[in-house]
């Protein structure tokens, strides 16, 4: 139970934040774009003229937070602090890696991927 709400207490804190300093800056100026944004659109190819610049800046935004709050979940079942950093370094590129493939298949069923 405590896990839980760790997971949720880090979830919510982390999207407090990650929309105060990341988001609403993106938002103001569109030039400025997260590196999220950024890999989605170079690595994945999601087409920004067909994508909603403020949708997928919330998504970016949810899918950062669920991953560093899965990070924190994973690493709470460690009591040592030297475990916990080894463990945390192994598993964050994965789980972003993974997460924003998901998304990347998000935008790819609703057909906003450019054509290769």
């Amino acid at each position: 139970m405590i896990h839980l709400l760790l997971f949720v207490l880090t979830y919510i804190i982390v999207l407090v934040i990650y929309e105060i300093f990341i988001v609403r800056k993106a938002k103001k100026d569109k030039s400025k774009k997260p590196i999220e944004v950024k890999y989605l659109v170079n690595k994945h190819k999601v087409n920004m003229r067909k994508a909603d610049y403020n949708q997928m800046l919330q998504i970016v935004a949810l899918t950062s937070s669920f991953d560093i709050s899965l990070v924190v979940l994973i690493v709470s079942f460690f009591e040592r602090i030297n475990i916990q950093i080894i463990v945390a370094a192994l598993c964050i590129l994965p789980i972003i890696i993974g997460s924003y493939y998901l998304v990347s298949r998000f935008y790819k069923k609703r057909g906003m991927i450019k054509d290769e």
